[in-house]
């Protein structure tokens, strides 16, 4: 018997709890409305503003808003029962707030106006939409926008009710001081639920929600505002002009002018005043504002902001550019290094796009070997994070892609510091090459002593003339660090050229000569024609990204 009656115990012990929270909440609730002005309450319900904004207006605290219990139908039952107020309408849109505080919106893609009862009900249809979206989350922040007008509408009210009431004790006591924006009574009231659903809390997250609302009364008053400057604008230089040459009407202009663009850049920018004693007051205390027949526009919008990950890619083909490469709608090259990286690590991270960012680069004929050149990939809105375990097996799947034309290495996920990392010694890395060099004489072992005992010599450069069409004509000076020759067996005139250098350097053009461009060079020093017929990266001397 006992086994069939502890379930029943234990749920009416849960039902008794919940109960008693829900009295103990409702309670609270009665007893912040019993704390107003009855006759200011009235007031306020009569010119159109909602419950929740009548709380707020008297700075009542955030625990009122985030309890997912209290609907808007509860809250105005309770005003109207305690100020014997009744609504001559069932429901209208708050002329203050214009809807989003009675969970109230169009909704932007279907033009349908979507009225929430509470606010655990609009915190579910956001946790649908990260849902939906599949974003893999350990916390949220949560952004509201509002429209300017709702601002203007609020300051225009609070002055009306200094007007009426600043004598009254209870004025200065409760207004203005403690009043909660409706941006902040909104997200007291749908972060708490958001964090139940999404089972998570709310914190400074990578992961963002975003809430834009807008309102067209407050678009057409922005585009008013912003005409009206124009004009007046025109006005002023018309005069300074000549056009106008009566003072007169100059003084006249300016007056009309700063009088209409003081109202309108707080209604365009959002600034309201900080305080009544600057407002101007109206003779009673009537709705100075419209009625609101519709509510605001609402856009969702979830996204996470970027992340990045760093490594090494090392470039084995001659045919490979490092970034897409379209001449005249024709590509240069069987494929690019941004493109195998991105378009393989893109999927697992499922994100919206990726951008990719190297430490210099080297052109298409020239491989990048050795331990590779660090690089950023940036991963927009992403949905998942990857583990170290994936990242690991993203590394493995590109350096085992069947066509080898790149590799990479070290690679991690890193947060925005990735960007000072590689950028610290970006302008004093060294570089290491190989180059393949031909010579239009025989190479003489005094050729290759009087090459390696030039260590930090300084070269001046000219800007090449094979990318003067794309870069600056300037005179760049540069240290050649240290150089070595390497006989090929079997051949006289070709050689392996191993050099260290400042980076910026245009190795080509240091072993030619550019016709003259680059002095000295190893033409120069070696008193003969000297080419260059293929080159390599062996090593990018930079303490980021390295093996750890």
């Amino acid at each position: 018997m006992s086994n069939g009656t502890e379930p029943v115990q234990a749920s009416s012990a849960v039902a008794e709890s919940h109960a008693g929270a829900c009295d103990a909440e409702m309670q609270l609730l009665e007893g912040a409305v019993r704390s107003l002005p009855y006759h200011v309450v009235k007031d306020l319900l009569s010119v159109g503003v909602c419950a929740r904004c009548v709380l707020r207006l008297f700075g009542i605290g955030e625990h009122i808003y985030c309890d997912s219990l209290f609907s808007q139908s509860m809250l105005r039952s309770i005003l109207e029962e305690e100020t014997s107020f009744k609504s001559e309408v069932e429901f209208q849109f708050c002329n203050i707030c214009l809807g989003i505080l009675q969970f109230s919106y169009c909704d932007d893609g279907e033009e349908t106006v979507v009225k929430k009862e509470s606010a655990k009900d609009m915190a579910l249809s956001i946790a649908e939409l990260v849902k939906q979206e599949g974003h893999q989350i350990d916390g949220f922040s949560l952004e509201v926008s509002v429209p300017p007008l709702i601002m203007e509408n609020e300051s225009s009210l609070l002055s009306d009710m200094k007007k009426k009431y600043e004598s009254e004790p209870w004025f200065q006591e409760r207004l203005l001081s403690k009043c909660h924006s409706v941006k902040d009574v909104l997200k007291f009231a749908i972060t708490k639920p958001l964090e139940t659903l999404l089972d998570v809390k709310a914190s400074a997250s990578s992961f963002r929600i975003r809430l834009t609302y807008t309102h067209n009364r407050a678009s057409k008053k922005v585009q008013n505002s912003v005409e009206r400057n124009q004009e007046c604008k025109r006005q002023k230089t018309g005069a300074e002009n000549g056009l106008h040459n009566v003072k007169d009407e100059l003084a006249i202009a300016d007056k009309d002018c700063s009088g209409y663009s003081t109202v309108e850049t707080n209604a365009v920018t959002g600034i309201s005043s900080n305080g009544l004693q600057d407002q101007e007051t109206s003779e009673h205390f009537e709705s100075p504002i419209e009625k609101v027949s519709e509510p605001c526009h609402l856009v969702y919008l979830c996204s996470r902001t970027h992340i990045y990950l760093c490594g090494r890619y090392l470039k084995y083909s001659r045919n490979v550019s490092q970034t897409r490469w379209i001449i005249d709608e024709e590509r240069m090259g069987e494929a690019s290094v941004e493109e195998i990286i991105g378009s393989n690590i893109l999927p697992i991270c499922r994100g919206d796009n990726y951008r990719f960012h190297a430490a210099g680069r080297e052109d298409i004929d020239v491989r990048m070997l050795g331990s590779g050149r660090p690089f950023l990939l940036e991963i927009q809105n992403a949905r998942q994070v990857p583990s170290e375990l994936i990242v690991k097996e993203m590394e493995s799947k590109i350096n085992g892609l069947e066509n080898k034309l790149v590799g990479v290495k070290n690679l991690k996920v890193v947060g925005s510091q990735g960007w000072a990392l590689m950028r610290e010694g970006e302008a004093e890395k060294q570089k290491q090459y190989c180059a393949l060099v031909w010579i239009s004489r025989p190479l003489e072992d005094e050729d290759m002593q009087s090459i390696s005992l030039l260590n930090d010599m300084k070269i001046l450069q000219r800007t090449p003339i094979r990318v003067l069409h794309r870069r600056s004509p300037l005179e760049r000076e540069k240290i050649i660090h240290w150089m070595k020759i390497e006989r090929i067996a079997g051949s006289c005139q070709y050689f392996l050229l191993h050099l260290c250098t400042q980076a910026g350097t245009y190795i080509k053009e240091f072993v030619h000569g550019d016709l003259g461009r680059t002095q000295p060079s190893v033409g120069s020093i070696l008193g003969c024609r000297a080419e260059i017929l293929q080159l390599d990266v062996t090593d990018v001397k930079m303490d980021c990204f390295v093996t750890e």
